[in-house]
């Protein structure tokens, strides 16, 4: 026992084992959580096309909306990849918890306060975004892509889409993340103006930057039309502009 913190003091090996059994018990927590989500597959799957069928209905089309796959294990390895994805989901708090107990021990009172308080709205800044992304962001998109299919020519040529398992997942997998890291900006930049790196000033200087940024990357991560484009830009302008605001009341003040 130390005097001071009477806390007691481990050696090199103790705090190693302590760390191992950490990480064992998260893997164990992200395997289990992914048998469960593999075993659970098919609800998850229905949740993640719902934004396809709800724009296959608003388009008209005929027939149902399907998913196929190519090659026999494709529809295999799409499942085990939404199962690992859906199981780190759901342990995150197991897989996080390690590197809060890494952290915590070289934090006064005050920072861990602050810490946990950044961690619990950075989690649910993600869950918003990727809110956000399911029930507005692909529903668009999927509007737009499926409204291309049709008919053309004298002969009446059709065009019908044929969306493959794997693509449909990795599209809607990486639109989500995309809307989860955009949600991240107010918390980001009250970060850095707390810590000093930028202030409100500059951030507002910088908007104009930021608003090009903005719809660069709507015309990059979304399908080529002007009202996807603008879900994930007006999204991203307004969170910058809560940022200011952030940085405004909580940031440091520049220098005079």
């Amino acid at each position: 026992m130390t005097e001071n913190s009477g806390e007691k003091t481990m050696t090199f090996w103790e705090d190693l084992d302590e760390r191992r059994v950490r990480v064992r018990r998260a893997l164990i927590a992200f395997i289990l959580s992914s048998v469960a989500a593999w075993y659970s597959r098919e609800y998850v799957l229905a949740v993640l096309v719902y934004p396809f069928q709800k724009a296959w209905l608003q388009q008209n089309l005929p027939g149902s909306p399907q998913l196929h796959f190519a090659a026999p294990s494709d529809a295999f390895v799409a499942y085990v990849k939404q199962s690992m994805i859906a199981g780190a989901v759901f342990a995150a708090p197991f897989i996080f918890w390690p590197l809060w107990a890494f952290i915590a021990p070289g934090l006064y009172a005050k920072e861990k306060k602050t810490a946990l308080l950044f961690l619990v709205f950075s989690t649910l800044l993600v869950a918003m975004g990727g809110v956000f992304g399911w029930t507005v962001a692909l529903p668009t998109a999927f509007g737009y892509l499926l409204s291309l299919s049709g008919s053309v020519g004298a002969d009446s040529v059709a065009i019908t889409p044929t969306v493959m398992m794997t693509d449909y997942l990795d599209f809607v997998g990486r639109l989500l993340l995309a809307f989860g890291i955009i949600f991240e900006i107010p918390l980001v930049s009250l970060f850095l103006s707390m810590s000093g790196i930028i202030n409100y000033k500059q951030m507002w200087k910088f908007g104009r930057w930021f608003v090009l940024i903005a719809f660069t990357l709507g015309a990059v991560l979304t399908p080529p039309d002007v009202t996807s484009q603008l879900v994930m830009a007006i999204p991203m302008c307004l969170l910058y502009l809560v940022s200011i605001g952030l940085a405004y009341v909580f940031g440091r003040k520049p220098a005079a």
